[in-house]
């Protein structure tokens, strides 16, 4: 995969901004995610916060976006103990350029959401690899995996 992604600007937690242009990294993991404190997300956050440690040693910044506020994001990060940021797309303008907006059924209700899912974006700012529809259970490790043989 060559695709190129453009660069974009998020608000980012610890008060800055992420801009992807500036990512000083060999490799960047973003992984999109529905909503903060919620079982699925939480057990994802928790699985890239227990692998990160390999993430910076293979030369990967990890970060996670959803449409959740900033201040929602500080919580759930000081709550579960990130050690990445977490980014706030509250105009879902990076959804959209990911393409991860999608209507899901919810409780037996048609409701637009984040599909979860993640990217690799190398540092010529090409799409490396993208998993959609992610299930959680063992989806980090599978990312540690491709980053780690790249």
């Amino acid at each position: 995969m060559t695709d190129k992604v453009g660069d974009f600007a998020l608000p980012a937690t610890g008060g800055g901004e992420f801009r992807l242009s500036a990512s000083k990294s060999r490799l960047v993991v973003l992984y999109f995610y529905p909503k903060d404190n919620t079982p699925g997300c939480t057990l994802e956050g928790v699985q890239f916060r227990d692998l990160h440690s390999r993430f910076v040693k293979a030369g990967a910044s990890v970060y996670g976006i959803s449409r959740d506020s900033v201040k929602s994001h500080e919580n759930f990060k000081a709550k579960m103990g990130f050690p990445f940021e977490l980014l706030s797309d509250e105009s879902e303008k990076v959804c959209k350029q990911f393409g991860v907006m999608k209507m899901k059924n919810m409780y037996g209700k048609k409701v637009r959401g984040i599909e979860r899912s993640t990217f690799v974006i190398d540092r010529d700012r090409a799409l490396r690899r993208e998993w959609r529809g992610v299930r959680v259970p063992g989806h980090a490790q599978e990312v540690l995996a491709f980053v780690e043989a790249d």
